[in-house]
Formats: C-alpha cells, structure tokens, sequence
C-alpha cells in the first residue's frame, strides 16, 4: 500500500493531513481543546478548502465565541456555513457546495444509546460525528439499567441498526446488559459521570472491559467521537464488501452471457 504523503503546513504548529480520507475513508479532525482560537480557525480553513466538511471536538462556549469573532472579523463568513453543535460541543465549517449536515450519504445506520440525561454530551459527540460522515442516526436516550424495562422496550428499535454505540456511566451495567440483547455490533464508550467511586470514569470502563457480554469493543472514557470513527469503519467494511460481492456476481454473469 503506498501511503499518501500529501500534508499542509499551517502556521509552525499543524501539519494537516489532507490524504487521510483517501488512506482510511475518513478526513482528518480537530481536536481544539487546548488551541487557540487562530489555530482551530486555521486547521478548519485548510480542510474546508479541500471540499471537505471540517470538524472540531471538544469546543467549548468561550472558544466557540472567540472563533466566531475571529472568522467575523477576518471577513471570511461567506466561504462557508460555520456552525456549532452545542449539546456534542463540535464546531463544523463547511463548504459553501455542500449542505451543512450531512454531506455525503454512505449507506448504513447507526444508534446512539444512552444510559442517562448526564451522558448525552458524550452521546451526541458521537451522534454529531456520525451524522458528517453521511450515516442515518437514530438516538435512543435515558433507557439506563435503573429501569431496565426502558431497554427492553426498545431493544428491538437499536438491534435494528448496523452498529450501536452504548454511552454510560455509573457502573457501566448498560453495556452487558444491551450485549444480551442485540445482534448488531457494539461500541462502549464510559463517561465520567457518578458518584465518587466511579473515579471519574475509571468504574464504566471496567465495567465494559469485564463486560459479561462477549464482544463489546471499548473506546476511551468520554470519547464520543472515537466511538464514531469506530462504527463507521465497522459500517464502511460491511458495506464495501457487499459491494465488492455484488460487481463480483455482476463480472460473473457477463463473463458467462459473454461464453454463452
């Protein structure tokens, strides 16, 4: 496999990797938290140049105001649609040839679920991300395991999926018990949220590590977005392959009309 070796230097403090889309299906994101707000403006800029969606995690109020100021006054608002996902803390700029959310329709179907009200920051991070990246969400929250007949009850909506991503904290309990349940992949992301021995996450993580429910995959404790990438690499080899498996059949049958 020949690696692409086309990146951009912006500033003397990013290099950004404009082939990444090309190598893993997926473009290069930002994560702004602890950038200044020239540098995230900046980042975002190269990549929307490039015709793509730029996204940045973890934007809080204040660098989300700072940014808006700042593409004010650099005058460049009419480049593109710059906007903020305040509940998933995302800042997108996108293109002004593409729609906002989403730009690009793959195929496939992803479900959110949350254990509580407390874990939809994470959830949405997740849920945002896979949005711009062209796949349909469905988002089924607060179904914790405190009243496990909530997701019981819709068990069957998030089995339906191609991959669901399971948020939660406390325990974790969430993720073995909605293992039992469905067939589709599973991604388990731990938040930081409960009580004092939940150790800021470190309880949930255990928890889907030592999952009774064989084959939950595990991303980092609040890590929405790496959740996201996750599910869509899991999506995007499901699809690839029944496409592969179809111009197959398709070579196939006009090989042999052609033999006839």
């Amino acid at each position: 496999m020949r690696l692409g070796a086309e990146y951009e230097t912006v500033g003397d403090y990013a290099r950004i990797d404009h082939s990444r889309e090309a190598r893993t299906g997926l473009p290069e994101a930002v994560f702004a938290e602890g950038k200044t707000p020239e540098q995230v403006v900046a980042i975002l800029r190269s990549i929307r140049d490039r015709g793509s969606v730029a996204l940045a995690t973890r934007v809080d109020v204040p660098l989300w105001d700072a940014i808006v100021a700042l593409d004010a006054a650099d005058g460049s608002e009419d480049d593109g649609a710059l906007r903020y996902h305040a509940d998933a803390r995302i800042a997108t700029l996108t293109p002004s040839s593409l729609p906002e959310i989403p730009h690009e329709k793959r195929g496939g179907k992803v479900v959110v679920v949350c254990a509580g009200t407390t874990d939809l920051p994470v959830a949405e991070e997740a849920a945002i991300t896979c949005e711009l990246y062209g796949f349909d969400v469905d988002r089924v929250s607060d179904v914790g395991v405190a009243g496990i007949h909530r997701l019981v009850r819709n068990a069957e909506r998030i089995g339906a999926a191609d991959v669901a991503i399971c948020v939660a904290g406390m325990d974790g309990a969430l993720f073995s018990a909605l293992g039992g349940l469905v067939k589709c992949p599973l991604v388990a992301v731990p938040t930081s949220v409960g009580y004092g021995t939940a150790f800021g996450g470190i309880s949930p993580l255990l928890g889907a590590l030592n999952a009774c429910s064989a084959g939950v995959g595990v991303v980092n404790i609040d890590n929405g977005f790496g959740a996201a990438t996750l599910a869509a690499r899991i999506v995007m080899g499901g699809t690839r392959r029944v496409d592969e498996a179809v111009a197959a059949e398709r070579e196939a049958a006009a090989a042999a009309a052609e033999s006839a």
